[in-house]
């Protein structure tokens, strides 16, 4: 179930999508689907939602979104060119006009001086403009990164409308 906050933000993201006729598609790693969760768990989101895709593994990063094998080994799955990479190989295997990707490192553990638990890259990507990324670091244990991340994914998909 999703928490009141995070349904508002996702209903926002419907309600301007729909005004501006735009469809999303999301690409997610460490948040495993709950930025598209909350995006359907509104009723009616089809009209918006185009698709997700839950790419957990490298393998899956390259077979679902074309990210290339080269790209994740030179800079890791966390990382900017990463997220980059999965917002617009979402928008190249979807009919939307908008996607998000959320990439990061959840925690307790995977995390390394130079990426942190708690590190979470954003790509975002609008049909026609150029790909849009941030960085942030969240604080707390796995499922508050997942949650901030989630959060942060739907705001930015507000964004870019």
């Amino acid at each position: 179930m999703t928490d009141t906050a995070t349904l508002a933000a996702a209903d926002a993201v419907l309600v301007a999508c729909r005004a501006a006729g735009l469809r999303v598609a999301t690409a997610e790693s460490c948040t495993g689907g709950l930025v598209a969760a909350a995006l359907t768990e509104i009723a009616g989101s089809s009209d918006v939602f185009e698709r997700g895709f839950v790419t957990y593994s490298n393998a899956a990063m390259h077979a679902m979104l074309g990210v290339d094998a080269a790209l994740i080994a030179a800079h890791g799955a966390v990382s900017e060119s990463v997220a980059r990479a999965m917002a617009a190989g979402a928008l190249a295997h979807a009919a939307a006009d908008l996607a998000v990707a959320v990439t990061g490192i959840a925690g307790p553990g995977g995390g390394s001086a130079a990426k942190p638990v708690g590190l979470v890259w954003f790509g975002a990507a609008r049909r026609g403009a150029a790909v849009r990324a941030e960085r942030h670091v969240f604080p707390g244990d796995r499922a508050a990164v997942r949650h901030a991340a989630a959060l942060r994914a739907l705001a930015l998909l507000r964004e870019m409308i």
